[in-house]
């Protein structure tokens, strides 16, 4: 397959310090040569530097070292299998921008996907993958990386939580809270359109850009972004469920507006009586105890 499928090489990108290198590092993670290969060829042929890494604690050295841009990781590794390799990858983040993760699994294992996401992957392909899918699917995580979307513009707040898209940075209460892509886009999203109900085939459209896909792919993002922004995610404040349609990210109430949730609305005061209805009402009272007399 040509190079030009999956898009030119002279496009440049922007490393995490800033510098310009080709389309982006890419660290491929599998323990089988032939499909290390052929990834990397493509990849290669699209622009990209690419290294490779045979095994778990291979990734993690490498990943430790010069940090890449993505990992293309494999799920069924010996030893110390994808799903470790991705929580450590994670716990290396730190305060850094998190690193992207695409997981290869095999076709029909579900529960390994939903476990990959869980763990902190943004993506996945499936075996047997087109290679030219792969590279669509890293291009199109490290476009959003670097910028492609959300867009940028003033930070959006709802309560306690501020999201800055230009710093691709969230906090809550004042404390940074460690996003993931996907998770970071799916907030922005939700911050965008608040009070909207959203099934999960836009979503999936929208966030993800992708037409088709699995759905289970936008429920465990949703779980994990909760599990990071609600106090009390069994019981979300924010991001709610509408039973059999999607979601909806509900507005913190306005506390200085009595008619919202958690006002209170205030008593209004008493009017004084005119000089008139005191009378009548004195009138009225005499006229009760001269008839009790008779």
């Amino acid at each position: 397959m040509a190079a030009d499928d999956v898009g030119s090489a002279s496009e440049r990108f922007r490393d995490a310090t800033g510098q310009e290198t080709a389309r982006g590092d890419v660290l491929v993670v599998d323990d089988d040569p032939t499909v290390s290969e052929v990834v990397a060829g493509y990849l290669r042929g699209a622009g990209f530097t690419v290294r490779l890494a045979a095994d778990g604690p291979g990734a993690l050295r490498a990943a430790a070292g010069t940090r890449p841009d993505l990992v293309v990781l494999d799920l069924m590794l010996p030893g110390m299998d994808g799903l470790e390799v991705c929580r450590r990858i994670r716990a290396q983040d730190g305060g850094e921008r998190p690193l992207p993760v695409i997981m290869l699994t095999a076709r029909g294992d579900e529960e390994d996907r939903i476990l990959g996401l869980e763990v902190g992957a943004d993506d996945y392909v499936t075996k047997p993958f087109s290679p030219r899918e792969l590279v669509l699917r890293v291009r199109s995580v490290l476009r959003r990386l670097q910028g492609g979307a959300p867009v940028g513009g003033p930070r959006l707040t709802e309560g306690s939580l501020v999201l800055d898209p230009a710093a691709r940075r969230v906090t809550k209460d004042g404390r940074e809270i460690a996003l993931t892509l996907r998770e970071f886009d799916l907030l922005d999203w939700f911050l965008r359109h608040p009070g909207q109900v959203c099934d999960r085939e836009r979503l999936m459209r929208e966030v993800w850009g992708w037409d088709f896909g699995d759905l289970s792919t936008v429920t465990v993002h949703v779980r994990r972004l909760r599990g990071k922004v609600e106090d009390d995610p069994a019981a979300p404040r924010f991001i709610r469920t509408v039973w059999g349609v999607g979601y909806r990210f509900e507005p913190a109430p306005d506390t200085d507006d009595p008619t919202q949730e958690g006002g209170s609305t205030p008593h209004p005061p008493p009017v004084p009586e005119s000089a008139e209805s005191t009378r009548s009402r004195a009138a009225a009272t005499v006229t009760r105890a001269e008839t009790g007399r008779a």
